[in-house]
């Protein structure tokens, strides 16, 4: 009976913490994004594509940002050539809803819930600015592949480092390991 009172509790956790953090997030991108003759992304996905095209630009790349006159996302341009484009949902913001939801509801010491939490974001938002850069150079070289490539391998990424961090918060450092 406590195994199930267990279950139920997680998942009234994890729902209520999920539901919360969406509900602030769809605010945000509503008081922020601009849709009509002219597009305007949130601030969240605009910084998520200059910090990549900072990081394409430290490796050497020629690479621009711009934001896109048809459609609510920022264009990636390498070599003067539109490549990529990062769009509200690969800002990370998503993925990391998900994660502080499953960290807040596997109980852990508030203490460990909140570091876990601020440090493990960071991760997961570091790790995607990584990603969609390395997407950028492989679009760029490997046009062919593209389904393969932003479809399977890139969210692979994201999603595993997230599986990962939880993973070692279940066994590290939430209440489970005691």
């Amino acid at each position: 009976m406590k195994k199930q009172r267990n279950i139920v509790l997680f998942l009234v956790k994890f729902f209520a913490t999920y539901f919360i953090l969406f509900a602030l997030y769809s605010f945000y991108l509503q008081k922020t994004q601009q849709k009509g003759t002219v597009f305007s992304c949130a601030p969240i996905t605009t910084k998520v594509a200059n910090q990549t095209k900072t990081v394409l630009t430290f490796f050497g790349y020629d690479a621009s940002v711009v934001q896109h006159t048809d459609e609510m996302s920022v264009k990636v341009l390498l070599n003067g050539h539109y490549t990529a484009r990062v769009i509200e949902g690969c800002n990370s913001i998503s993925i990391l809803i998900l994660f502080l939801a499953f960290v807040i509801a596997f109980p852990g010491s508030i203490k460990a819930t909140i570091l876990f939490g601020i440090v493990g974001s960071f991760i997961i938002y570091g790790v995607n600015i990584l990603r969609i850069a390395f997407l950028t150079v492989m679009l760029y070289k490997y046009q062919d592949h593209q389904t393969l490539l932003h479809n399977l391998v890139f969210p692979a990424i994201i999603y595993g480092i997230t599986f990962l961090l939880w993973v070692l918060w279940v066994h590290k450092f939430s209440n489970y390991k005691k």
